[in-house]
């Protein structure tokens, strides 16, 4: 029964006996431990005691936040939980290299690794996880912003089982990059490029030829791409079930058109700012993407009443189309909430300055067209922050279930965490 228990659960029944102690502290229980929120807290020695005790057992591990984490105290976990399979150190900016070799030396069963804003790692790292760490098939190394491509080439060399690779906010990263991810990384499913400004076609080219598999792929702010990239995706990724291509203002119609007839399997798109587009790719995703369930259309400013009307008309639209995302769209008026009463699954929809829609108009919207608690309340719904992507995964991808991401998609909207009434001394007591 303890072995089904969380960290908290576990903390509060080693308090009730000894003999409760003794079964809720065995290590064969601590399989999973995720200490993100006591993250402000947590310092080297909570984590040093708790690899002594769950040892050999311990196979996830989320130190998400945990700030006060340091080289010294993850080389003695590295040492004593040579079983870890998930790492996650989302934020953990004392972290440097040195971490990463311990890693290397002596966790040789590492699948998951999430270095998130570690800003201290450098190639160095990826030479070292790519030498002993060849089962790894999850990195996100996002905004770690001094790899380049040398370490990606480190990295892919020894990583040949990478399925999901995130590199956001990776600025020194070039076409050359890609391609030796195209050479190596022939069962990649998920790759974000978001804000690796450096990319061009080319580089996106070299990608679709080698990945297949591709079914997820985020090249927001890659401002330099052109309806080149969509063509390769089109003839390349048949699979594709995620584009996030935010702030690609070069790409057109007839890109988007080539990659709808082509990727019938899309399910979420985020287009914000693709100000070229017309209706005209919505009329081309709404008759080949019937999976369609999440789109972005804000700063689309030539998308019109008529685009939603084929996308509310569609399949897609009467069944599938959950979020969508209107903000800054000026030609769309309470015409276009009309058609979208026709959309049944909807739960998200945003309006923001969009100056032609009406209070009227959302009024007259039946209650039930919007499936959430919320009806949007013009102009005011909060603005949706920039997507970032691919933190959740998508169908076959490989995902992080405790929230770090790569959660693909729309960003979430903030939630409250559930208050926790255990202490977090008594953790550190137990631990």
């Amino acid at each position: 029964i303890f072995s089904f228990l969380d960290i908290v659960t576990l903390c509060r029944c080693a308090q009730i006996s000894k003999a409760w102690n003794i079964l809720a502290l065995d290590g064969s229980n601590w399989q999973r431990i995720d200490l993100f929120n006591f993250q402000t807290d947590v310092e080297g020695r909570v984590v040093e005691n708790i690899s002594k005790r769950c040892g050999g057992f311990l196979r996830k591990l989320s130190l998400r936040g945990c700030i006060g984490v340091g080289d010294s105290s993850l080389k003695t976990f590295a040492q004593n939980c040579r079983n870890i399979e998930h790492l996650n150190l989302n934020g953990c900016t004392k972290i440097t290299d040195s971490t990463c070799y311990s890693l290397s030396r002596f966790c040789s069963k590492l699948k998951h690794l999430d270095l998130t804003s570690c800003v201290s790692i450098t190639n160095s790292s990826l030479k070292g996880i790519s030498e002993g760490c060849r089962n790894l098939e999850y990195l996100n190394l996002s905004w770690c912003d001094q790899v380049t491509k040398d370490g990606i080439e480190a990295l892919v060399r020894g990583c040949r089982s990478l399925r999901a690779l995130l590199l956001r906010g990776c600025t020194q990263l070039e076409d050359e990059a890609l391609r030796h991810i195209q050479n190596y990384c022939h069962e990649l499913v998920s790759l974000n490029l978001q804000s690796c400004s450096r990319i061009t076609d080319e580089g996106v080219v070299q990608i679709c030829r080698g990945c297949p598999r591709l079914q997820a792929l985020c090249l927001s702010g890659c401002s330099n791409l052109t309806d080149a990239s969509l063509t390769a995706l089109a003839l390349n990724c048949p699979r594709l079930q995620i584009l996030e291509a935010a702030r690609c203002s070069h790409l057109t119609d007839a890109g988007f058109t080539l990659l709808a007839r082509n990727c019938h399997d899309l399910e979420k798109m985020d287009l914000e700012e693709c100000i070229l587009i017309t209706d005209s790719t919505l009329i081309q995703l709404s008759i080949h993407c019937p999976k369609l369930q999440a789109l972005s259309l804000s700063h689309c400013e030539l998308i019109t009443d008529d685009g939603i009307l084929h996308l509310s008309n569609s399949s897609c639209g009467h069944e599938r189309l959950r979020v969508l995302e209107l903000d800054n769209c000026l030609l769309v008026t309470d015409v276009a909430l009309e058609h979208l009463e026709h959309c049944r699954g909807l739960e998200r929809l945003e309006l923001y300055d969009c100056q032609q829609v009406t209070r009227a108009g959302i009024k007259r919207m039946r209650p039930s067209s919007l499936t959430s608690k919320s009806m949007p309340t013009l102009p005011l719904l909060p603005r949706r922050q920039q997507w970032e992507g691919m933190d959740h995964g998508c169908a076959g991808a490989v995902s992080s279930s405790d929230g770090s991401h790569p959660a693909w998609g729309f960003k979430r909207h903030p939630f409250l965490q559930s208050t926790v009434s255990l202490t977090y001394s008594t953790v550190t007591h137990i631990c």
